[in-house]
């Protein structure tokens, strides 16, 4: 299978291979578990917290472990989002992600082409949710991303494919270089 994905964080080149399984993660692994004692304390003591307290990399821990114990007991076949790399289908899905990376400031290096030797999930990026304090909701709601229903008519999905096993960069299709320090 091949892809696009837009190069961030750092450069690069062709002929690199990167893999995501079991043991080698992605960022997302690293700031979820930077946060694991408070998600901890938050279930374990749940009336110390105030849903407007909580901040942002808080509820991003708390969606994504929640996104992980789905995945895990009805969907384990998928590509862990903290263990995979987020691609795109086409190149325009990609300049899609390039142009709003860029929007924000995130350091932006090129557009690669990727050859794909594993798993694949497309989801909605619209049905990632913010983590909040109760458990069961977070679970409810990252079941719902996993089914990956479209049950919004008004709102298109927001496509994020997922991909883990042995990922090959054949080819840099675009150069950008933006927000480069």
């Amino acid at each position: 299978m091949f892809a696009y994905h837009v190069i961030t964080d750092r450069p690069i080149e062709i002929g690199q291979q990167i893999i995501f399984d079991e043991i080698h993660h992605n960022g997302v692994y690293q700031r979820v578990y930077e946060k694991i004692e408070i998600v901890n304390d938050i279930y374990n003591n749940p009336n110390k917290y105030s849903s407007d307290s909580l901040e942002y990399p808080v509820m991003v821990a708390l969606r994504e472990l929640a996104l992980e114990e789905v995945r895990l007991k009805k969907y384990p076949t998928h590509p862990s989002r903290m263990s995979c790399l987020y691609v795109s289908e086409t190149l325009k899905e990609a300049e899609d992600w390039e142009k709003y990376f860029i929007e924000i400031g995130r350091p932006t290096y090129s557009i690669a082409k990727l050859e794909i030797k594993g798993n694949c999930f497309t989801g909605d990026a619209i049905k990632c949710f913010d983590g909040g304090l109760d458990k069961q909701e977070n679970l409810r709601l990252a079941e719902l991303y996993w089914e990956n229903k479209n049950t919004d008519i008004e709102n298109p999905p927001i496509c994020e494919m997922l991909v883990d096993g042995i990922i090959i960069i054949t080819e840099i299709v675009k150069e950008i270089n933006a927000n480069i320090e």
